[in-house]
């Protein structure tokens, strides 16, 4: 958020405040047509600075509910019929400051990833808190139902093996009545399809997981109805 938004609407409130206060004065002292224009004036800066600072808030208010952060970069190379490798590369950490590249075999047409996200309540996310998430697994998925059902299964926990601090999500599962700030907790998942050389972004925004293409090979992929 750009600082100015909120210091030159304080700044014009500060300066509509003193004219409304000198304004006052000059009444209580026998002078009501200064003392009016003070007041007049000083309603002029406040209300001014009270748009201002409206539309400030408004546009903090867009910025946070479309914040995103990115979860991973995934390179997808094809290794036999409907068999692929996928690497999955996560951004560096304060545990981990070179990031984590896992590899995984996968079965299907498709990657998929999931995780768990606790999402924070609209003026909550205003005042700056992000949801949270922990990613929790990435497997393969095939379009066919009947593949679904019938085909080689892959799947692998994503769950990190180091934590640091407090798990969020177990705390306001259990305590979710006494947590106003939380609005829910619930799984999300983001899925692409899988060709040979696609790379993927992965990133968390306020409402949960979404997937996009980085490459042409991925682009074109995506945009063919998958198959």
């Amino acid at each position: 958020m750009v600082w100015w938004w909120w210091v030159i609407p304080g700044l014009v409130a500060v300066v509509g405040l003193a004219f409304a206060l000198s304004g006052v004065g000059w009444m209580f002292r026998g002078r009501p047509f200064k003392g009016g224009r003070g007041v007049l004036g000083g309603g002029v800066f406040l209300s001014v600075a009270g748009i201002v600072g409206l539309l400030g808030l408004n546009i903090q208010t867009y910025h946070r509910l479309t914040y995103e952060r990115p979860v991973a970069t995934i390179e997808i190379h094809q290794r036999g019929p409907k068999f692929f490798q996928a690497t999955m590369v996560e951004p560096p950490t304060d545990q981990d400051p070179q990031g984590i590249t896992r590899n995984f075999d996968i079965h299907g047409d498709e990657w998929r990833i999931e995780a768990r996200v606790l999402k924070w309540k609209p003026w909550a996310t205003v005042l700056g808190l992000d949801s949270q998430y922990r990613l929790d697994r990435f497997s393969g998925r095939y379009t066919d139902t009947q593949d679904e059902l019938n085909a080689e299964r892959s799947a692998y926990d994503i769950r990190p093996t180091r934590q640091s601090g407090v798990d969020l999500w177990p705390v306001a599962r259990q305590f979710s009545q006494y947590a106003p700030l939380v609005d829910t907790l619930y799984g999300s998942g983001a899925y692409m399809p899988m060709v040979d050389g696609a790379r993927y972004e992965v990133r968390i925004t306020q409402n949960g997981l979404i997937a996009r293409p980085t490459n042409e090979v991925a682009a074109e992929a995506s945009s063919s109805g998958w198959h």
